[in-house]
Order: structure tokens, then C-alpha cells, then sequence
């Protein structure tokens, strides 16, 4: 006897809602491997959890995972960190993108396949989550305006390199002008000439209540952006000065601090590749 998987109402369900293809949520999730862990956590990511904890799920479109090796980490600031403790936790960089006007329905899915994953015990517990928030998309910010990738492309466009940012406004309602002056003067000035093609801008929000326990609560949801530069080139060739400095920048705007700048390069899929290089 087949085990009832409810087919019927996958049809009724394919009939309602929104099924664009704008990234309109993200998940980031920046995770640390436990000392001695590390080629058992990669395996159990890409074989299973990649897939059967995120892929497979409705309404999430596209995903790529990015590792930082330890002269990536020793490239990060500022030193003190409100995100990772120390600075150069958190070596593994998942990022997905779910379709707009489907967070809700996605959240719904993922606590209850989550859920079951961790009672049989398919969920790998020697890690550390330094950063683990879903996120609403506010901004996408290119390079050279209607020519190259889109943003519903990033994730699946082969890039070279990733550099996650996370900037807190002083106060939630400082949110909506750093936002602006990210979009509308900073960025597009970073951008020009920039072997960066793209930068996105999200906004964490919270987890739900019955969220994983090993998960913790996301902070700084009235007050913190992420964002995520694609880069065209490995970021250690272009991070000085490039990539130096953002911290000021910020800062001189009057709006907000910057409390992460940091480089990622892709993982090779179905490898152990870089593994041996995180310490």
C-alpha cells in the first residue's frame, strides 16, 4: 500500500496564489561547523539537507551555498562584531530565494519538514547558526541598469564571489532613510567600475515561535539590512580597496554602522573542496 501523500490537493494548489518569479524573500543563513565536524557537515548539507531541508520545499526558487576559507574569515570586519563572535565565525553561507507573496505558505512548509527531519534524525546538531534570518527583499541595485543578470538570476549565474554586509540603523526609524541612501546614493557609487554586477538589500524578519530550538531568535528586525554583493571576480583580488572601508562610509552617512563586511567564495557541489581550508 502507497503512502498517502494528499496528491489531490497539490492540483487545487497549483490554482491559487502568487507564482512570479521575483525573489521577493530570502533565506541567509551563515553557519559554523563544530571544530573536528567539518567534512560530516558538508556531506550531510549538500547530500541531504541542501535539498530535503530547502529545494525541494514549495516556493523556494533558487539556492547557492558559499564558503569563507580562513584567509577569506581573517578579511572580515569590524572585529567587534554584533553578528558573529569572533568575526570569523561562521565559515558556510547558505542563501535561497522564495517567491513573493509566498513567505508565509513557505514558513508553514518548512517548520513542519524541519521538524520531521530533526525526529529522524536527519539534522546535523555539531554546528553553530551565527546568522540564520528569513528576509523580505527591499532593493536590488545594478551595476550597468537593463544589461547582464537580474537578480531572479544571482544564485544560478555562475559568480565568482559573494560579500555578505549587514548595516543596523541607529534606531527603526532611521531604517527607511539608511535604506534609501543605500539604494540612491552609496550603492550606485560602489557599483561604478566595481567587479561587483549586483547588490541585493533584504530585511530580517522573525522567526516563527515554533521555529527549530537550535535556531535562535533573529535580532535587529526594525533595524538591520543584509545585503549580498555578486561578485564577477574571487573578492580577495578586488577587496582592497574595493571592499575596504564600508565600515566608514556608513558612519559618515549619519544613519547607521556597519556590523559585518564579509567575503565568500562558491562551493564546488558534490565536493569536499575548501574543507581543509576553514582553520
Amino acid at each position: 500500500m502507497s503512502e498517502d501523500t494528499r496528491s489531490e490537493l497539490y492540483a487545487e494548489l497549483a490554482a491559487v496564489g502568487p507564482y512570479g518569479t521575483h525573489p521577493g524573500h530570502a533565506l541567509i543563513t551563515m553557519v559554523e561547523p563544530h571544530p573536528g565536524h567539518e567534512y560530516a557537515y558538508n556531506r550531510w548539507y549538500e547530500d541531504d539537507h541542501y535539498y530535503a531541508g530547502a529545494m525541494a520545499m514549495p516556493w523556494m526558487q533558487a539556492g547557492r551555498r558559499w564558503v569563507a576559507t580562513r584567509d577569506l574569515q581573517l578579511l572580515r570586519y569590524p572585529e567587534k562584531s554584533a553578528i558573529a563572535q569572533p568575526v570569523t565565525a561562521g565559515c558556510y553561507l547558505s542563501t535561497y530565494w522564495i517567491t513573493a507573496g509566498r513567505y508565509d505558505d513557505h514558513m508553514r512548509w518548512t517548520v513542519a519538514v524541519n521538524k520531521r527531519l530533526n525526529r529522524d534524525a536527519r539534522v546535523y546538531h555539531d554546528r553553530t547558526h551565527v546568522l540564520t534570518a528569513f528576509q523580505n527583499h527591499e532593493a536590488t541595485v545594478y551595476r550597468d541598469g537593463a544589461a547582464g543578470p537580474r537578480d531572479v538570476h544571482a544564485l544560478d549565474h555562475p559568480y565568482a564571489g559573494l560579500v555578505l554586509q549587514v548595516v543596523e540603523a541607529d534606531t527603526p526609524e532611521q531604517r527607511a532613510p539608511l535604506l534609501q541612501w543605500l539604494r540612491n546614493r552609496h550603492l550606485p557609487k560602489r557599483l561604478a567600475g566595481s567587479p561587483a554586477a549586483l547588490v541585493t538589500v533584504f530585511s530580517p524578519t522573525p522567526l516563527p515561535g515554533d521555529r527549530m530550538t537550535y535556531v535562535k531568535q533573529v535580532e535587529g528586525v526594525d533595524t538591520r539590512l543584509t545585503l549580498l554583493w555578486f561578485l564577477q571576480t574571487d573578492p580577495r583580488e578586488c577587496w582592497n580597496p574595493g571592499f575596504t572601508g564600508l565600515d566608514a562610509a556608513v558612519t559618515e552617512s549619519g544613519l547607521g554602522r556597519v556590523e559585518l563586511v564579509a567575503p565568500f567564495i562558491p562551493t564546488v557541489p558534490g565536493t569536499d573542496q575548501y574543507v581543509d581550508r576553514l582553520r
